[in-house]
C-alpha cells in the first residue's frame, strides 16, 4: 500500500501520490491570465510565490470545476503547480493496482478503503492539458467563478 491524496471530481475520485503533494490550499485567492490555455484557471500567490493553478476536471476529461475550492499544490519540475477541485482531498492508503490505465496521465485504477481512485502523473497530465488546449479540445475557463464569494 501507498499513501495518496484523494480528491473527488464529479462521481469519480482521483489520486496523485502523497509524496508529490506540497500542501492544499483552502480556497484560493485565483487571479485569472487572459489568453491562458483552457486549463488554466489563472495563479494565485502562496507566500510570495506565484503558482498556476489548473483545472482538473478539464484535464481529465470530466467537465469543470465549478469552483476552485481547494488547490492541491504538487511539485512538478517546472515548478509549483495547483490543482483545482471542488472537494475536500484526503490522506488515504491505495493498494496495489486493480486495473491499467492506457490514456494519457493516468497510472491505473487503485482500491482505496471506500472504493476506487484513478491515480494520476501530474507530469504527465499537465503536459498533456497543453496539447488539449491548442487543439481546441477544451472551452476556456471563467475564472471569475473560480475565486471564493
Amino acid at each position: 500500500m501507498s499513501d495518496a491524496v484523494l480528491f473527488p471530481i464529479g462521481n469519480d475520485h482521483y489520486a496523485v501520490v502523497a509524496s508529490s503533494v506540497r500542501e492544499v490550499v483552502c480556497d484560493p485567492h485565483v487571479t485569472r491570465l487572459p489568453t491562458s490555455a483552457a486549463s488554466v484557471v489563472g495563479a494565485f500567490n502562496l507566500r510570495g510565490e506565484v503558482v498556476p493553478l489548473f483545472d482538473l476536471a478539464a484535464l481529465v476529461g470530466t467537465g469543470r470545476t465549478v469552483r476552485a475550492a481547494y488547490a492541491v499544490v504538487v511539485s512538478t519540475p517546472g515548478g509549483p503547480a495547483g490543482l483545482a477541485v471542488d472537494g475536500l482531498p484526503l490522506v488515504v492508503a491505495l493498494s496495489t493496482e486493480v486495473a491499467p490505465s492506457d490514456l494519457r496521465g493516468r497510472l491505473g485504477v487503485h482500491r482505496f478503503e471506500g472504493g476506487l481512485a484513478v491515480l494520476l502523473d501530474v507530469v504527465e497530465l499537465l503536459a498533456g492539458g497543453a496539447d488539449m488546449a491548442t487543439a481546441g479540445a477544451a472551452e476556456p475557463v471563467d475564472a471569475e467563478r473560480m475565486v471564493p464569494a
